[in-house]
């Protein structure tokens, strides 16, 4: 299997990007699904030489294949998306790790030896690291906004051309100090304080959790007022790499293409969606529930069931590349039981 492609766009030249407007009109006519056709695979696993249901959410995720492909269900392209940020609240000393170890996770993503490449060639997934301009990071959110309007829509604009050529998306994402960023996301959405949503993301401690929760209330304190809209929650406590994911899950929806999410971040960029619009996450699946505590309230806010529990706390969308070898597994079942029935 080839390394993966690192891609690191120029926001600079980006100058084509389209305004907020946009993409809240882009909201306001999200295609359906076939439903059609998600029945048709219901109607033949029933139909099958085995117990009703008793593949149990195999089956599901069969009818959800073809619901948003329109056709018998199939992986034969799946890609994993890794969108990788850096942030300037980092400085506030909420991870452990140094803001350079975002750029060394890509560099060790790019040569092969991260887990990520090791599911990716496990499950014959494609695989794509997006390095979202890891030199300049966003604005501290305590003291002002991580990304200006235009900023955010290009980025958001970049994730929704990252897709092309897949049948389905897998989320990931990379980025020193982007739990605290999500954390904030999610409170700013949901409701409640930087306590109630941070966890230890990449291995802090007691003391550091207690800064992350301060710094989160600080960034919702100096927001105040302005985060109503959701898409001014992404911009001004967000980051390019929750942008970028936000733009990607629109665009696989405008695509049908179904999406796999993983990640905190990937939760705080869905949640954005969500808030805009109650059907914008239907093409979407979550792919693992993360020990993180924040990560575990998006998921019951989303009101989605994951397909895994394995403990995994690890970014990069490893947790979305298990699920994808689980939907390829439906689509071939749900394609040997049909050619068996005629």
């Amino acid at each position: 299997m080839p390394l993966p492609t690192t891609i690191s766009p120029d926001f600079d030249d980006m100058t084509s990007a389209l305004p907020f407007d946009d993409f809240r009109n882009l909201m306001s006519r999200l295609p359906a699904g076939d439903e059609a056709a998600g029945e048709r695979v219901r109607a033949q696993f029933a139909r099958a030489e085995k117990p009703r249901e008793s593949l149990g959410r195999l089956e599901e995720l069969a009818a959800w294949l073809a619901s948003w492909s329109g056709r018998p269900p199939a992986v034969n392209r799946p890609l994993v998306a890794i969108f990788a940020g850096n942030h300037g609240v980092a400085r506030h000393g909420v991870s452990p790790q140094p803001v350079e170890a975002t750029a060394r996770a890509v560099e060790l993503t790019a040569a092969g030896g991260a887990a990520i490449n090791q599911l990716c060639l496990a499950y014959d997934i494609g695989l794509k690291v997006f390095d979202l301009a890891l030199h300049l990071p966003t604005e501290d959110i305590t003291q002002d906004a991580a990304l200006d309007e235009r900023g955010c829509a290009a980025t958001m604009a970049f994730g929704m051309e990252a897709i092309s050529g897949t049948d389905l998306l897998c989320i990931g994402d990379l980025g020193v100090g982007n739990s605290t960023v999500a954390a904030t996301m999610l409170a700013a959405i949901h409701g409640g304080t930087g306590a109630d949503w941070v966890g230890q993301g990449s291995g802090a401690d007691a003391g550091m959790v207690v800064r992350k929760a301060q710094v989160v209330d600080a960034a919702l304190s100096f927001h105040a007022g302005h985060l109503r809209d959701p898409l001014e929650v992404l911009r001004r406590v967000g980051g390019r790499e929750f942008a970028a994911i936000a733009g990607a899950i629109l665009a696989a929806r405008m695509e049908k293409i179904p999406v796999m999410l993983d990640g905190f971040a990937a939760m705080a960029a869905a949640s954005v969606l969500q808030a805009l619009s109650p059907r914008a996450l239907e093409h979407c699946m979550i792919a693992q529930l993360s020990p993180e505590p924040g990560y575990r309230k998006a998921v019951e806010k989303l009101g989605m069931k994951p397909l895994l529990d394995l403990g995994i706390a690890h970014g990069e969308g490893a947790g979305a590349a298990l699920a994808a070898g689980l939907a390829r597994a439906a689509a071939l079942c749900s394609s040997g039981m049909a050619a068996a029935l005629r």
